[in-house]
């Protein structure tokens, strides 16, 4: 089992990759067409103790699109720099991987976990845990071909009826993976039903590699009480930490203090989602920089309708509550220009702190 550091000063439990120490337990899981650079860079800021970059296809023939170009890993990214690749030829990753390296990548994680029809069907992603042989090949094959460390991102099994998570897991250390992540479904389960913890925690229990537990986590609470019941070295945000970066610090916050952090007040959100914002155009250009804003900011105005519902036990009000929010949304999906955008959102979080001085006098 996994022996991880814990600082007694403030009963956070740290966890090493190779050479690198993760700052936090709480790291960001890699979402294809979510954690490009604006958004790692964000997550980061806010206390994520690593960031990895968008799924990248190991044919690296196709890198030359303008998709993969902007998926590959950059030097001035902070560090450890990770990068995760996808495929089902071993040669290929492995080329891959020695090309991410090249670019700058610090840390190689190859993805068994994805359940995605179009990964899937081309033999990759959590399709691999069918063939247990191809596993090993691949794993073998990876970090033969380069000196960082390299990672593994698998789910429970292909189905209900075939959970080998263990047994890829043993694999995976046996191969010189230096850190596992465990997304507590099966392949056939997608994102739907309970996460099995239940795995998770014997897979942890079971190996000396740190395991980085995923799966549902979605507050300080959850996150605390995963890495109590698993054992886990860490813990992975997906999902919640869209429209929500500042769940990493408010993850933190509670395991060194106990305290629940109160939800960042408009202001802080308006000036979050304005450098978001700007950072995409920067990133994207103009035209696509204003479509992808569209989503992240549709994600902010989510997690603020959530919490101005929050405090009422009327469902009817709760969704009463939402109603602003959703008629912002779409007004602002109608927006085509970066000036339109940014001054939508300051009008926008302006009026609710208006408002909200107004209850209060």
């Amino acid at each position: 089992m996994f022996n991880p550091v814990t600082y007694a000063q403030t009963g956070i439990t740290l966890f090493q990759i190779g050479p690198y120490k993760i700052a936090s337990t709480a790291v960001l899981a890699p979402m294809a067409g979510v954690t490009d650079q604006p958004f790692r860079h964000l997550c980061k800021q806010f206390g994520a103790g690593m960031v990895t970059a968008e799924m990248l296809t190991a044919d690296t023939r196709l890198w030359n699109s303008r998709k993969s170009q902007q998926r590959l890993i950059q030097q001035q990214e902070p560090e450890p720099r990770a990068v995760q690749i996808a495929g089902g030829d071993a040669q290929m990753l492995a080329q891959a991987a020695q090309a991410c390296v090249e670019l700058g990548a610090q840390i190689v994680d190859i993805n068994m976990g994805c359940p995605a029809k179009k990964v899937c069907n081309k033999a990759a992603g959590s399709a691999l845990l069918q063939n247990e042989t191809l596993v090993a090949e691949i794993l073998d094959a990876v970090v033969s071909a380069v000196d960082v460390p390299v990672t593994l991102k698998i789910r429970t099994g292909w189905s209900l009826d075939q959970r080998n998570g263990l047994a890829v897991a043993k694999l995976a250390q046996e191969s010189g993976v230096q850190a596992l992540y465990v997304h507590g479904r099966s392949r056939a389960c997608r994102f739907k039903g309970d996460v099995e913890y239940d795995t998770i925690a014997g897979i942890s229990q079971s190996l000396d590699i740190p395991v980085i537990a995923n799966g549902d986590i979605d507050s300080p609470i959850k996150a605390e009480q995963v890495l109590k019941y698993t054992g886990a070295a860490g813990i992975m945000i997906g999902r919640a930490a869209q429209g929500r970066p500042w769940i990493f610090n408010e993850i933190n916050h509670y395991l060194q203090s106990g305290e629940l952090l109160a939800p960042p007040e408009a202001s802080v959100v308006k000036t979050t989602l304005i450098n978001h914002l700007q950072a995409l155009h920067q990133f994207y250009g103009d035209y696509l920089g204003v479509r992808i804003a569209r989503k992240h900011v549709g994600w902010y105005l989510l997690d603020q309708a959530r919490n101005a519902s929050s405090h009422l036990s009327d469902s009817q009000a709760g969704a009463a509550a939402k109603i602003p929010f959703e008629q912002f949304r779409q007004h602002f999906n109608r927006l085509e220009s970066t000036d339109e955008q940014k001054h939508n959102i300051e009008h926008h979080f302006d009026g609710l702190t208006k408002t909200k001085e107004e209850k209060a006098a």
